[in-house]
């Protein structure tokens, strides 16, 4: 691909040009790509396989071993066959689109079993066939970006049998991890960060001499959006450092993609336009295929010249693409179904002895393969047990909604009262409801892609000229926009509404996604008012409270959850319900105030209450914060029934920031033990209480015990959210243990350092 251009005649050269230039002007674009290594082992025409279609293996309908429509073959030889990726090397070009067919229906068929992120796989199968087959794993280095689309990789790298367990208790992750596997390069989940590890593994390489040195960061036009990515290639053009970046173009920029919104329907990005419009040109491509043949008549010397000219050919019918101003080599569209072209590209790059960083541009499918997942509005990107003919799901039904919903009805009503209400999403509009909120109010809607330092400062823009910016962004995410909610938000005191969903454990999606720390690291930042709701009455009630609240910043957390219905609502957590409904209308709540929610004897204090704890080291009070107050309250009643002798109050704190002192001042004074439990890491709502009670000097007589429920300072790997409950040690019974030990019902063990 790349050569050193010698000195041949000038006049010669100048006439080259000169009738290179007008035909490239003319029709629009050129391109040559030599007899590949791969050609000659297989005797293949790379010429012709540049004009061809996708294969034919890449179709849910191939009819080589196959049963009914949407079904899959009967048995899988190739793919049997293949444990590791040395297994692929003597495969020829008709193996590997049959084994490319037999993956994509072991991704579909597996998925189907179990859920996960079944679109972006099925859109990557032959990339992830030709990878491995022409680069060699795990010396050379392959990087996904977020990695949600790694099924494929992860079947052809020793972990196919694996997958029954995706995503579950004690199996593989659906993300790729180092320490699962040698071949997982890097490991991620969060996007745009691919560019830069392979930068790095790059001139890791360099500097200690290894024999090879070929990164390959893969990347979709989604992550790319994000600033880190041209922060990357900004430095590896700048630097010169040997990599290749594959552009995986599906057009599918947000989740979903489509949603209404301030821009329109289209994918929330600019950039993503901008590829677009290469990939759609067809002069250009058209032109390249003939200009292979033109090329093959001229001299060597002036085929190398030829190359220079279809270099800048290229800039001139597209108005010079970004990437080369950025430094890099520019090779495509090209199609990312096509294993005809895909492995001889891929060889050239491999075999050069470039250092010029390459960016391969590649069109493909989201979903590819399964009627279903191409039909559908989201690609089914992330799906539970689904049928693999009809694509339907099988979600367990709920009666309640869920808190997205929930916070996006909520946000809507406040919206309708109100017209300087915003909605701010970074590319997740369906994660955070803003997809709801954007089919009633698409002009107030703002997906700004995956950009969360960008929608921070973007928010804080808003509320310097008088809007109501709610900014809903996953709790793990807003990790990535930490300095401008600082520097940008917090020091000026601008009103922005951080709406952080999925705030704490969230289950399958494992470490990479659980909203552990946000209360950690946001509960240090001065003027920030901080809050959480134990139940769905609270949410409306604090979407209402942060829309009313001018004098500073809010932080609203949730979990990833539902409502518990009315029934529940009455009878453990002790609302009075007009007729048994819930309300739809938040009301706002007093800043800093927390309540009292079940005293002892029960929700409604029974006459029996007053009977209970005579002696203060048998009265406990549980302070909760965020949902945990439904397991604090089952707990209390647990204990009670237990013991007739304990008395336990049970308070939600709803604050954080600014804590309700006049309450926390009352639940020391009157109980021997207080407990705190939240959904959070050390660091936070807990140790918030524990350093007001200390210098209030509630510790000092040494006869108030207290206790932080939090999570532990390990990493939670994929399972279900109660597992990790129960893990975590953040249900019922875990409160209740802690108030028995506490109370010294029970006894428990004290460890040596040996044990």
């Amino acid at each position: 691909f790349f050569v050193k251009l010698e000195q041949p005649n000038k006049n010669a050269t100048m006439r080259v040009l000169g009738g290179s230039l007008a035909l490239l002007l003319a029709a629009g674009k050129a391109s040559a790509f030599a007899p590949s290594s791969f050609a000659a082992r297989n005797g293949n025409n790379v010429g012709a396989a540049t004009t061809a279609t996708a294969s034919p293996s890449s179709s849910l309908h191939m009819a080589t071993d196959s049963g009914p429509p949407y079904s899959g073959p009967s048995v899988k030889p190739i793919l049997d066959a293949i444990e590791y990726p040395s297994d692929m090397k003597n495969l020829g070009m008709k193996d590997l689109k049959q084994l490319a067919h037999e993956l994509r229906w072991e991704v579909i068929e597996a998925v189907s079993k179990t859920g996960g992120h079944l679109s972006s796989s099925l859109g990557v199968v032959e990339l992830t066939v030709a990878l491995h087959y022409v680069f060699d794993m795990p010396d050379d280095d392959i990087i996904w970006d977020v990695s949600h689309q790694c099924y494929p990789h992860k079947m052809l790298t020793g972990r196919r049998n694996r997958f029954d367990k995706l995503r579950q208790l004690g199996g593989i992750s659906g993300f790729c991890k180092r320490k699962e596997s040698e071949y997982d390069s890097f490991g991620a989940g969060h996007s745009t960060t691919s560019i830069s590890a392979a930068q790095g593994m790059s001139v890791g390489k360099a500097m200690l001499n290894k024999r090879r040195n070929n990164n390959i960061a893969v990347i979709g036009d989604g992550a790319i959006t994000g600033g880190m990515a041209f922060e990357a290639m900004n430095s590896a053009g700048y630097l010169k450092n040997r990599m290749i970046v594959v552009l995986n173009d599906n057009g599918q920029v947000s989740l979903p993609t489509g949603t209404q919104s301030a821009g329109g329907v289209i994918p929330a990005s600019q950039l993503s336009a901008y590829t677009s419009n290469l990939l759609v040109s067809k002069p250009f491509q058209d032109f390249r295929d003939f200009a292979k043949s033109f090329n093959r008549l001229l001299p060597e010397n002036v085929q190398e010249v030829n190359k220079r000219v279809d270099e800048y050919a290229r800039g001139l019918v597209s108005g010079g693409t970004l990437f080369e101003e950025l430094g890099f080599f520019y090779v495509g569209p090209v199609d990312g179904h096509d294993l005809d072209n895909l492995v001889p590209i891929l060889e050239k790059l491999r075999d050069s002895d470039s250092n010029k960083p390459v960016l391969l541009h590649l069109k493909t499918e989201k979903g590819k393969g399964s009627p279903p997942a191409e039909q559908a509005s989201d690609k089914m990107h992330g799906v539970a047990k689904f049928d693999i003919g009809t694509g339907q799901q099988m979600k367990g039904k709920s009666s309640a909604p869920s808190l997205t919903s929930i916070f996006a009805n909520s946000l809507i009503e406040q919206a309708t009262e109100d017209r300087s209400v915003v909605g701010i999403t970074a590319a997740m509009p369906g994660g955070t409801g803003m997809d709801i909120f954007g089919r009633r109010f698409p002009k107030r809607t703002f997906d700004v892609g995956i950009a969360e330092q960008h929608a921070v400062t973007f928010a804080a823009g808003m509320a310097c000229e008088g809007l109501k910016p709610f900014c809903c962004i996953y709790s793990t995410f807003m990790q990535r926009g930490y300095d401008q909610v600082v520097h940008d938000v917090a020091i000026q005191n601008l009103p922005v509404r951080f709406m952080l969903d999925r705030a704490g454990v969230v289950g399958n999606d494992g470490p990479t996604h659980h909203g552990c720390y946000d209360l950690a690291y946001l509960g240090c930042i001065p003027n920030l008012t901080i809050m959480s709701p134990s139940d769905e009455i609270e949410l409306r009630n604090m979407v209402a409270t942060c829309t009313a609240f001018d004098d500073g910043p809010t932080v609203l957390r949730y979990p990833r959850g539902t409502g518990y219905g009315s029934d529940k609502l009455q009878n453990l957590f002790g609302y009075e319900l007009e007729n048994g409904e819930i309300p739809t209308k938040g009301e706002v709540v007093p800043i800093g105030k927390g309540r009292i929610i079940r005293k002892p004897g029960g929700i409604n204090g029974e006459a029996n209450g007053n009977t209970r704890g005579k002696e203060k080291k048998d009265r406990v009070a549980v302070l909760s914060f965020g949902t945990r107050l439904h397991e604090a309250l089952i707990a209390a009643n647990e204990v009670e029934e237990k013991d007739p002798d304990i008395a336990v109050t049970v308070a939600d704190a709803r604050f954080m920031k600014p804590l309700d002192i006049d309450m926390i001042r009352e639940l020391a004074d009157e109980n021997g033990v207080l407990i705190t439990v939240e959904e959070g890491s050390i660091g936070g709502f807990g140790d918030h209480v524990l350093h007001f009670l200390t210098l209030d000097g509630a510790l000092d007589d040494g006869k108030l015990k207290v206790r932080p429920m939090v999570l532990p300072d390990s990493y939670f790997e994929a399972g279900t959210q109660q597992e990790q409950y129960d893990m975590a040690g953040l249900n019922h019974q875990h409160i209740r243990g802690t108030i028995l030990r506490l109370t010294e019902r029970v006894q428990v063990p004290v460890l040596s350092e040996q044990d």
